[in-house]
């Protein structure tokens, strides 16, 4: 039963020795130990703030990459949307330099086609003329060749003078 129930002796000495050592432990270990503890505390602290902050600055990092994607989306469609009406608009002039260059070579050939329409026909006048003077010039000289017939026309162009 000695095991069971200690003798008040050891529980003195034992009780003296655990007080010794809380004394040891107190003044020289405990002081450390809080200030490391307590230094370790700090370490986490900070760790704990920087982590945090280093989060709160990734999300604004986040928010502003988010931000200038969106602003250089935009930018993006601005741009396409003038270089199309830009296109457009010289697709418009093309086309509208084209009608008018158009036009005017129309109109350059239907000038140089009524030239040579005019030419052909004093061309034709000419020759018409000239055939006609031949044809005259022979029928004359058949017809007028005696002398009452001579008189015949003189008279006839006499009285055509007359009557008019």
């Amino acid at each position: 039963m000695d095991l069971i129930s200690p003798d008040l002796g050891l529980i003195i000495w034992q009780t003296i020795g655990f007080a010794i050592l809380f004394i040891i432990l107190a003044k020289y270990a405990w002081r450390p130990i809080l200030s490391a503890l307590e230094e370790r505390e700090g370490t986490i602290e900070t760790a704990l703030y920087a982590a945090e902050k280093a989060r709160k600055d990734m999300e604004g990092l986040v928010a502003e990459n988010e931000k200038i994607l969106q602003e250089a989306r935009i930018e993006r469609d601005e741009i396409l949307k003038s270089a199309n009406e830009y296109a457009a608009k010289i697709m418009e002039q093309a086309k509208d330099e084209a009608a008018k260059q158009g036009a005017k070579m129309i109109q350059d050939a239907k000038a140089i086609i009524q030239t040579e329409k005019e030419a052909a026909l004093t061309d034709v006048k000419i020759q018409v003329a000239e055939i006609s003077l031949h044809i005259a010039e022979k029928l004359l000289r058949k017809n007028l060749a005696e002398v009452p017939e001579q008189k015949k026309l003189v008279e006839e162009f006499v009285k055509d003078i007359k009557l008019n």
